[in-house]
C-alpha cells in the first residue's frame, strides 16, 4: 500500500481533507497547521448558472473579503511575532504569580504564568500592578505557559513606581505591608489561635460560587497565592478551614520599578550551591564512592585520589536541593525512613548531578562487593540504552546490561531550544511524592514538553478494518517532535469528530491487537495468565517487519503515557523495570520461569559433584518443535561448568533469561517509547506505580474478591471467620485503589483483573489458583509474605489490627523498593 508523510490542508468546519474528487489516502498522518487551516475558510464549489451582474457583485465582494482576510492575516502575523519576540525575552516563568515586563503611558505590563489547575477559557486570580486582577485563559494556552497582561496604574503606583501593594487587610484580617498583597475577601483569620513557635495560624476560606467538590479555586493569604480544593461533601457559600505553608522571604514580583530581577530569566536557583565539609569514613580508599545525608539528602561522594580515611574533604550541592520544600510525602518515603534496610537506592552523584544506583551495607555505607564477583544475593544489573545518533525520525542505539554504577541517568530535561524544563531539584522532590502528585507533575511536565497547537496538530485517518497496519505506518512517518503533538484521530468511512473519545478508543482498539499472543509479537508469561512477554521467536510470525512493529509498540506505549491514555496489556514485571532502567537481580528469574530459578538455585549444593552432569555455557531453545543451541558466552560449547566458575554460569544464564533471548525486540521498543517520553522524567516511578500509570487503576469487586479466597495454614477451620482474616477485609476494604491494586501486584505480581473476576485467577502452572490467605504464626515472620506463583499471602497471626495495617502497609508498599524486611 503506497504510503508517506504529507502536509494536508483541512477545510474548517468539514470532514472531508482537501478536494473531493481526489481520493483519500489510508493509514496516514497529516500536520495541519493554522494558516492551512485559515487559507480554505470559506472555500465552496460553485453550483448552478448565475447573470453577469450577479458575477460582478460577487466579484466585488469577493475582492471586498480577499482584502479582508488579507489585512486580519497580516495583523495575526503581526501579533504572533510580537508575541514570540516577547516570550523569548521574557523567559518561563517559575510558578503562578505576575513578572513585570514593563510599562509606560500609564499602563504596567506584566508576565503571568497559567497555573496547573487552570483551563483554557477558565478565569484565575493574580496580583499584579497593587491590586487583585481576574485574568481569563485563553483557548489556545496551556499551564505552564506565559501570558501578557496590562494594568493601568493608580496614581500612587505612577508616583511610587507601580509596585507597591497597599497597606491593610482586604477583609480577610491577615497579615499585609507595603511588598504584601492583601488576603481574598472570601478568607477570614480564624482569631484567638494559642500557636507555638513556629506554626502557622489557621484561615477560613469560602467557598465561591460555580466550585463543586474537587474543584481548585486560588486565594490570596499572607502575600501567597494558594490553590485550595473544595472538598468532595462541601458547596459554595460553605467554609473550609486552611493552615498556609510560611511565607517565603524572597521580594514579591510585583514591581516593575525592578527590572534588573529579569535580568537573566533563564537563571535557576539551582545555581547557587553550598559548601559541605565531611570526615571520609573508615575503610572507604581513594577513589571509592561512600554515601552520605546532606541537607537531608542522600547523596554520593567519591573520595578524592589524594584523599584517605579519617580526612576532611568538601563539595558543594546546589541550594535548592539541599533545601527541599516541606510538605506531604508519599508512605513510602516514610517507611524508608523508618525502616531503612539493605536495597538498591537512587542517589545523587555530586560529581555531575546524575542520578546513580548504589546499594547500602548494613551500617548505611556503601556495599563495594557488590561490583565484583557475581552473587547470586546482592549482584544485580541495569538495562542501558546507549544512543548512537540523535536523528529526529529514527534514531539508532543498542542495550546491555551494565552494573548498576554504570546505568546512570540525567536529573534534567531540557527543551528543544536547550532551555531547562526540569532540573534535579525537581525531580529530586517529585520522587517523595504521592503516588497521586507524582501523577500530576508528570501529566503537567508532559504538558509543557507538547508542542504548541499553533505550530500544528497531526491528524491521523486509519481504517478500522486494517487498523493495525494504518496505525503502524501512520505513526512510524512522524518524527520525534511529531509524537508530542496533539493527535486527533478520524476513522475513515465513519462520521465523528475526535474530542477525545476516538483517541481514547484508537489507544484501546491498538493496544488490544498488539498484545494478542495470535500476532505474535508477545505471549502469556508462564508464571502468570495474566501478564505478557516478548515472544523470542516474534520474527517467525512477522519475519519482513517485526522490530518496526517493536518500535511501534514502545511509541503507542510512550504517547499513551505522553497523552493521560491507558494501555491494554499487562507486562511481566521485570520490563517494567527495563523500561525504568531499575536493577535486575537473579531472584527475578523466579517470577520468569520459577522452575528453572530452582534448578539453577540447586547447582549451588552440588559442590564438586556439578562436573558429572557435564554441563557447558550453553542452552537450548525449541521453536515450533525445532531445538537448537544457544551459546550465553562466546565459546560456550567449549567451557564446562565447575565449582569455581559456577557463578559466571548462573551470572550467564540470568543475562540471557532477561534480556539475551529478545534483545532485538527489546532495543526497539525502548527506542520507540523514549522517543516520546524523556528518560529522567521516568526517574520518580517504582516499577509498580510505572504499571498502574501505563494500565490504569483496576475496578476491584471486594465483594468477589472475598467469595473466590481460600484460606490455608492457620486459617484453614476458621476462614474467613477468623479475626485476624477479618481484621484484613476491613482493612483492605478502606484501601484507596493504588492501595488495593499495590496488594494485587505484592500477591499475584500484577494489577490485572481477570475479565471474569477473582474466581478465573491463574497460577504459573495455567490452573486456577485463588486469591489464598495463608496463617502462619508471628514467629515465622513478622512481616506478610507473598508467593506470586500460586497467588498466595502469608499472613501471620497479629495481636492487634493496628499491628496488621501497619505491618501489611509496609509489606506492600516496600516489595518495589527490594528492600529485605524479613
Amino acid at each position: 500500500m503506497p504510503f508517506g508523510f504529507s502536509k494536508k490542508k483541512s477545510s474548517s468546519g468539514s470532514g472531508n481533507d482537501g478536494d473531493d474528487s481526489k481520493p483519500q489516502r489510508t493509514g496516514s498522518a497529516s500536520s495541519t497547521s493554522p494558516s492551512e487551516r485559515k487559507s480554505q475558510n470559506g472555500r465552496s464549489k460553485p453550483r448552478g448558472s448565475v447573470s453577469k451582474d450577479d458575477k460582478k457583485a460577487k466579484g466585488d465582494k469577493k475582492a471586498k473579503g480577499d482584502r479582508k482576510d488579507k489585512d486580519r492575516k497580516d495583523r495575526d502575523k503581526k501579533a504572533k511575532d510580537k508575541a514570540r519576540r516577547q516570550k523569548s525575552e521574557a523567559g518561563r516563568p517559575n510558578g503562578p504569580g505576575a513578572v513585570p515586563a514593563g510599562s509606560g503611558g500609564g499602563m504596567a505590563t506584566f508576565r503571568v504564568p497559567v497555573p496547573s489547575n487552570v483551563r483554557p477559557g477558565e478565569e484565575f486570580q493574580v496580583f499584579a500592578g497593587g491590586r487583585i486582577v481576574r485574568v481569563r485563559c485563553p483557548h489556545d494556552s496551556r499551564p505552564g505557559q506565559s501570558l501578557q497582561i496590562s494594568v493601568p496604574l493608580d496614581e500612587e503606583s505612577n508616583s511610587n513606581g507601580a509596585g507597591g501593594g497597599t497597606a491593610g487587610a482586604n477583609g480577610g484580617g491577615g497579615p499585609s505591608g507595603p511588598d504584601l498583597p492583601p488576603d481574598s475577601d472570601n478568607v477570614t483569620k480564624i482569631p484567638n489561635q494559642d500557636l507555638r513557635e513556629g506554626e502557622q495560624p489557621a484561615y477560613m476560606v469560602k467557598i465561591p460560587e460555580g466550585i463543586r467538590g474537587g474543584q481548585q479555586f486560588p486565594v490570596t493569604i499572607q502575600g501567597q497565592q494558594l490553590t485550595v480544593t473544595c472538598p468532595n461533601a462541601a458547596r459554595p457559600g460553605m467554609s473550609v478551614r486552611i493552615v498556609p505553608p510560611p511565607p517565603s522571604d524572597s521580594p514579591p514580583l510585583d514591581r516593575p520599578r525592578q527590572p534588573q530581577r529579569m535580568a537573566n530569566p533563564n537563571k535557576r536557583s539551582n545555581d547557587k550551591t553550598q559548601m559541605f565539609e565531611v570526615i571520609v569514613p573508615k575503610g572507604v580508599l581513594p577513589g571509592q564512592p561512600f554515601a552520605l545525608l546532606a541537607g537531608g539528602v542522600r547523596v554520593l561522594v567519591t573520595c578524592p585520589k589524594n584523599a584517605a580515611a579519617g580526612q576532611k574533604i568538601r563539595f558543594n550541592l546546589p541550594i535548592g536541593l539541599v533545601n527541599k520544600p516541606d510538605g506531604p510525602k508519599s508512605k513510602l518515603a516514610e517507611i524508608k525512613l523508618s525502616y531503612d534496610k539493605d536495597g538498591w537506592t537512587r542517589t545523587i552523584r555530586a560529581t555531575d548531578m546524575k542520578f546513580q544506583w548504589t546499594r547500602f551495607d548494613e551500617n548505611g555505607g556503601v556495599d563495594t562487593a557488590t561490583s565484583q564477583r557475581f552473587d547470586d544475593t546482592k549482584s544485580a544489573y541495569v538495562l542501558k540504552l546507549d544512543f548512537h545518533d540523535d536523528h529526529d525520525k529514527m534514531r539508532q542505539g543498542s542495550v546491555s546490561l551494565v552494573t548498576p554504577e554504570k546505568g546512570v541517568v540525567d536529573s534534567n530535561i531540557k527543551s528543544v531550544t536547550g532551555q531547562e524544563l526540569v532540573s534535579y531539584q525537581d525531580i529530586a522532590n517529585a520522587q517523595n511524592k504521592s503516588y497521586e502528585d507524582k501523577i500530576q507533575w508528570f501529566q503537567e511536565t508532559c504538558s509543557q514538553l507538547c508542542v504548541e497547537w499553533n505550530e500544528g496538530h497531526m491528524r491521523m485517518n486509519v481504517r478500522r478494518e486494517y487498523l493495525l497496519s494504518d496505525s503502524m505506518e501512520a505513526v512510524m512517518s512522524l518524527s520525534r517532535k511529531d509524537l508530542r503533538k496533539v493527535w486527533r484521530f478520524e476513522f475513515i468511512g465513519e462520521a465523528g469528530i475526535d474530542a477525545g473519545g476516538l483517541a481514547r478508543e484508537w489507544f484501546e482498539l491498538v493496544t488490544d491487537e498488539v498484545f494478542d499472543p495470535d500476532m505474535g509479537l508477545w505471549q502469556t508469561s508462564a508464571t502468570n495468565q495474566m501478564c505478557m512477554q516478548i515472544n523470542p521467536a516474534s520474527e517467525i510470525s512477522c519475519p519482513e517487519d517485526h522490530l518496526i512493529y517493536f518500535r511501534f509498540i514502545g511509541r503507542i506505549m510512550g504517547k499513551a503515557m505522553f497523552d493521560r491514555q491507558l494501555v491494554k496489556g499487562h507486562m511481566v514485571k521485570h520490563l517494567y523495570k527495563h523500561i525504568l532502567g531499575w536493577p535486575v537481580m537473579f531472584s527475578d528469574l523466579k517470577d520468569i520461569d520459577e522452575e528453572y530459578y530452582n534448578s539453577l538455585k540447586g547447582l549451588k549444593d552440588m559442590g564438586a559433584d556439578i562436573e558429572y552432569l557435564y554441563a557447558d555455557f550453553t542452552t537450548t531453545e525449541e521453536t515450533l518443535g525445532v531445538k537448537r543451541t544457544v551459546e550465553l558466552v562466546p565459546g560456550g560449547a567449549d567451557i564446562d561448568v565447575t565449582e569455581e566458575n559456577l557463578p559466571e554460569y548462573i551470572e550467564a544464564n540470568l543475562k540471557y533469561r532477561l534480556l539475551g533471548r529478545y534483545e532485538k525486540q527489546l532495543n526497539e521498543l525502548l527506542l520507540g517509547f523514549f522517543d516520546v517520553i524523556p528518560e529522567p522524567l521516568l526517574t520518580i516511578f517504582d516499577f509498580q506505580e510505572l504499571e498502574l500509570l501505563m494500565c490504569g487503576l483496576p475496578e476491584i469487586d471486594m465483594d468477589n474478591w472475598k467469595e473466590n479466597t481460600e484460606y490455608s495454614g492457620d486459617y484453614d477451620r476458621e476462614g474467613p471467620n477468623h479475626e485476624v482474616c477479618g481484621w484484613f477485609w476491613e482493612i483492605v476494604s478502606e484501601y484507596d485503589q493504588e492501595l488495593k491494586a499495590r496488594l494485587l501486584q505484592f500477591v499475584t505480581g500484577t494489577s490485572g483483573v481477570p475479565a471474569k473476576g477473582f474466581s478465573s485467577l491463574q497460577g504459573n502452572d495455567g490452573n486456577v489458583r485463588r486469591f489464598t490467605i495463608h496463617g502462619v504464626a508471628l514467629e515465622t515472620c513478622v512481616y506478610p509474605r507473598s508467593h506470586t506463583c500460586f497467588n498466595r499471602i502469608d499472613l501471620p497471626i497479629y495481636d492487634s489490627k493496628d499491628e496488621l495495617e501497619e505491618k501489611l502497609k509496609i509489606a506492600i508498599t516496600m516489595a518495589a523498593t527490594g528492600f529485605d524486611i524479613e
